[in-house]
């Protein structure tokens, strides 16, 4: 009922793919309240928490692997049932203990908090596909010298205020976090994005479909 899903072998520890789909739970339990994923031999075990509201239970991203892990994806229906659905993740190893490229350069401190999003027809899927990047070192706080520093939310609404999804993101989310989100096939076609790091730095942007 949840699927998790990860290529075979993830090359780059500090970017491994990652799918959770909860879908075939949409209508079981009064639907999905919220998805929690965390890998079990990560230094920091806690990933995400993502509460789909009125987008679909189903979102991709990429996160840090300290080393090969079981990555379980716990999705609570509203009738207050857990559901847990997982998989191996298999990488070189050292993913959360090593600076990103941008913290390693510098160049974090020119585009922090910038973000880049776009709506486009999934047709397969019968849905929105919103991609979403928010620019951030993401740092676990597991590097000599460098303090975690991290985005804590983010939250999409529509013009009416009205909640379409939140996300609470911890350490082991990859730097520059890409995201994609899949909303229903109608809807506004205007939205803003908000949300603040754990520096309570704001992340502000409009995004329209």
């Amino acid at each position: 009922m949840v699927g998790v899903h990860t290529p075979a072998f993830a090359d780059d520890a500090m970017n491994v793919p990652l799918q959770i789909d909860a879908r075939k739970l949409a209508t079981v339990g009064g639907g999905v309240q919220q998805v929690v994923v965390v890998v079990d031999r990560n230094p920091i075990r806690e990933v995400l928490e993502f509460e789909p509201a009125r987008a679909l239970p189903m979102l991709s991203f990429r996160i840090r692997l300290e080393q090969a892990s079981p990555v379980r994806a716990m999705v609570q229906t509203r009738d207050g049932h857990w559901h847990v659905g997982g998989v191996l993740a298999q990488a070189a190893g050292g993913g959360c203990t090593v600076p990103g490229a941008s913290r390693v350069d510098g160049s974090w401190k020119d585009t922090l908090n910038q973000v880049q999003a776009r709506i486009f027809r999934n047709v397969v899927d019968g849905s929105r596909r919103l991609r979403l990047r928010v620019m951030h070192p993401m740092d676990t706080g597991l590097v000599a010298g460098i303090p975690s520093f991290h985005i804590e939310r983010l939250e999409l609404r529509d013009a009416s205020h009205t909640l379409w999804w939140r996300l609470a993101l911890h350490e082991p989310v990859s730097e520059n976090p890409l995201i994609s989100f899949e909303l229903p096939l109608e809807g506004p076609q205007e939205f803003w994005l908000s949300g603040q790091d754990n520096n309570g730095n704001k992340i502000e942007a409009q995004v329209l479909a």
